[in-house]
């Protein structure tokens, strides 16, 4: 079976706040490696009241001082939000507190909306340069030659992985030119995933970091003792889901018994499409669900949301999932 990790979204639930959210992710990194989860990631999302993972690399540090072994990283930076410098800056000097434990994840999604990208001092054009700032990032993350006039202090020769994120064929394109690990976002837009493995795979090209292709396969999955009780934990998704459909996005809510007293039928029907690839259940559902998608994926990788209100409930979860997935 493929290995298994975590993308925590960082969720500011009701009644709680960011310190409590920030906090929750530290302590679940700390079960994660004890369960045997490879890495936990974050990502950058700006603007939005429920998600604490803003700063993403001061997320990872905070994560990383809490834990021992598992990896943390982004997933991801949306690298045309940023000068490729500065996060060679950063994720250089996160590797250095943290040798060997860092991963950087990059998106070229703005990550937030239009006004808040105008707050950023960035422009939707900026994506356009995508290719060129992941090949500018490597080469600050590389040693330094003799004349090299400009270092990323002190990235320089830390070489922290990349990884190309992606929610269509674009990024599974780049990914095989470069030679990177590929992680498709199959949690939230599973449409392409098939087709863009298949590009993937067919296009690498190796590279100094990798020798051929790795694909890593976003999947929500909300496990509990029993079916019942993991539909019930999952509509704390569906929820969220919802609201972002109404633009109204808030902190996190408890979840209900019945969620179609929440949404539309239509709504009901775009988060359907958005979240197919979901797995919610007890152990034997999400064993079976695991196999089934890993059989008809080839995933190197599982990055596995989870995304529940309560805490306890989520570490249970989390602890469902790397049973069941182990044993698959």
């Amino acid at each position: 079976m493929p290995a298994l990790s975590i993308l925590d979204l960082v969720r500011v639930t009701e009644g709680s706040d960011a310190r409590q959210a920030l906090d929750n992710a530290r302590d679940l990194a700390a079960h994660a490696e004890q369960w045997g989860y490879r890495r936990l990631w974050v990502a950058e999302h700006h603007n939005m009241p429920g998600i604490a993972s803003a700063a993403t690399s001061v997320v990872i540090a905070h994560i990383a001082a809490g834990s021992k072994t598992i990896r943390v990283g982004a997933g991801g930076i949306m690298l045309p939000n940023h000068s490729p410098y500065v996060i060679a800056e950063q994720f250089g000097t996160l590797a250095r507190l943290y040798p060997g434990r860092i991963d950087l994840g990059l998106g070229r999604a703005p990550g937030t909306d239009q006004m808040t990208l105008r707050a950023l001092r960035r422009t939707n054009e900026s994506a356009e340069n995508f290719p060129q700032d992941v090949l500018e990032l490597q080469y600050f993350l590389r040693p330094a030659q003799p004349d090299q006039r400009i270092q990323a202090v002190p990235a320089a020769g830390t070489e922290v992985p990349l990884w190309i994120l992606g929610s269509s064929t674009f990024g599974a394109q780049l990914a095989a030119e470069l030679g990177l690990p590929y992680a498709f976002a199959s949690h939230f837009a599973p449409e392409m995933l098939l087709p863009a493995l298949q590009i993937y795979r067919s296009r690498f090209k190796p590279s100094e970091q990798l020798d051929k292709p790795y694909a890593m396969v976003g999947v929500n999955i909300v496990a509990a003792d029993t079916d019942k009780e993991a539909k019930r934990l999952a509509t704390t998704q569906l929820m969220s889901f919802t609201n972002i459909f109404r633009g109204a996005r808030g902190l996190s809510r408890p979840p209900i018994d019945d969620i179609d007293t929440y949404w539309s039928p239509s709504e009901k029907a775009h988060a359907m499409h958005m979240l197919a690839r979901s797995i919610h259940g007890g152990p034997e559902t999400v064993r079976a669900g695991i196999q089934a998608l890993v059989a008809e994926t080839g995933a190197d990788e599982l990055m596995i949301v989870s995304d529940i209100y309560e805490h306890t409930a989520r570490l249970h979860s989390f602890e469902v999932i790397a049973e069941a997935g182990h044993s698959a």
